[in-house]
């Protein structure tokens, strides 16, 4: 079968990217015929290798800057007019050369899988892909998490797709009553560890959140949680991996709090697994999320979870007081307090660690991949593919 994965930006970092890419490894690797491509390119090397196995193709390079043309605008909008919501989170990605690109690239398929990877992909495939082409939409973030516009085009052009994929069982249930025609199906993303983790000791009095500096993290509501423990407990020190468009200001709140000393943020990483392995706690803080990848791998590394109880994530993988504590959505003092907590019991670290890691094995790789491959056998032959999968 040939399955082709239209990405973003396969070259760039993030949970989305990362799963894509290991999900597209394992279908070659149980003989299918795989494309990665990516709608731009903005690095010389991807931040996460391929598999050899995969062919890659960029749309439209953007190592030299993001160029734009008034000629092809003006066509643009007399002709064609745009199909991505301005409401989409990556809207600003989508100009006129780079939204066309995908549309001529979409409508020339005439074969084989077509799985995008978020909506304004998901809605290109949509409107403007072939019946001839099975297409298959994942969802990797929860529909209220969308703004209206974006909803109100899920609701209106969704049930042309062939499938969704969701991450999460609330997700699978909020996508099926929006889109009641389309076959909704249930598969977790995969973590893969590296071989031979190393489980945290809970020896070394270390907080690790990871994410993009972006308002959906939270980052600006955990840096006042830890202030309020920080006095306490002042030899354990938050870091932060991750780079975004709110580093300056994330920065300020530091300073603002007297945690110069206390909160770092560590920007970039290589070797998170390492730095994961190394903490004792991680923290989730997130206003929103689809299934939270880096909190999975935390937990695969043994370490206990305080997480905000925000739309669909970590109430679907954490039972709470047993692998991790889950705290009312957005409140920083009970935050706070379940840091606290966890920072003044290493025992309780130890038992919560470990029964992270045991939740974590759920999401292995041997777990999820087979389901991937069924899932797209069923497609190939016509079956049906609603439901949910373990």
């Amino acid at each position: 079968m040939r399955i082709r994965y239209l990405l973003l930006h396969a070259y760039g970092m993030g949970g989305t990217i990362r799963t894509v890419l290991n999900q597209a490894a394992a279908m070659a690797e149980h003989g299918h015929e795989v494309e990665i491509v990516s709608v731009v390119r903005r690095r010389e090397k991807p931040h996460f290798p391929f598999d050899p196995r995969l062919s890659v193709t960029t749309l439209v390079d953007q190592r030299d800057g993001v160029l734009t043309d008034s000629v092809v605008r003006k066509v643009w909008r007399r002709v064609r007019g745009k199909v991505v919501p301005l409401g989409e989170f990556a809207a600003e990605y989508f100009t006129e050369r780079v939204e066309k690109a995908v549309i001529d690239y979409v409508s020339a398929l005439d074969d084989g899988v077509l799985v995008t990877t978020r909506p304004a992909l998901n809605l290109i495939a949509a409107r403007r892909g072939s019946k001839h082409v099975t297409r298959v939409a994942q969802e990797h973030m929860n529909l209220s998490a969308y703004r209206e516009p974006v909803r109100a085009d899920i609701f209106r052009h969704y049930h042309k797709l062939d499938a969704v994929t969701v991450l999460t069982t609330s997700s699978r249930d909020e996508y099926r009553r929006a889109v009641p025609d389309t076959p909704v199906v249930r598969i977790p993303n995969a973590v893969q560890l590296p071989a031979g983790t190393t489980p945290s000791q809970q020896e070394n009095p270390v907080v690790v959140a990871a994410g993009r500096l972006v308002h959906q993290k939270g980052f600006d509501m955990l840096i006042p949680a830890f202030a309020h423990v920080a006095e306490r407990h002042p030899q354990w020190r938050l870091r932060i991996f991750g780079t975004g468009p709110k580093r300056a200001r994330l920065k300020a709140l530091i300073s603002e709090h007297g945690l110069d000393e206390h909160v770092h943020l560590m920007g970039r990483t290589t070797t998170l697994g390492e730095e994961l392995s190394q903490a004792s706690i991680y923290a989730l803080s997130s206003r929103f999320e689809g299934l939270p990848m880096v909190m999975i791998e935390a937990m695969g590394h043994a370490l206990p979870i305080v997480a905000f109880d925000c739309p669909t994530g970590p109430a679907d993988v954490l039972s709470n007081g047993k692998d991790g504590v889950i705290v009312p959505p957005r409140d920083v003092d009970a935050f706070a307090t379940a840091l606290d907590q966890l920072m003044s019991d290493r025992d309780r670290r130890l038992r919560m660690g470990a029964e992270a890691a045991a939740t974590a094995r759920n999401f292995a790789p041997d777990v999820v991949m087979p389901v991937w491959v069924k899932f797209f056998d069923e497609l190939a032959h016509g079956k049906s593919v609603t439901g949910s999968r373990p």
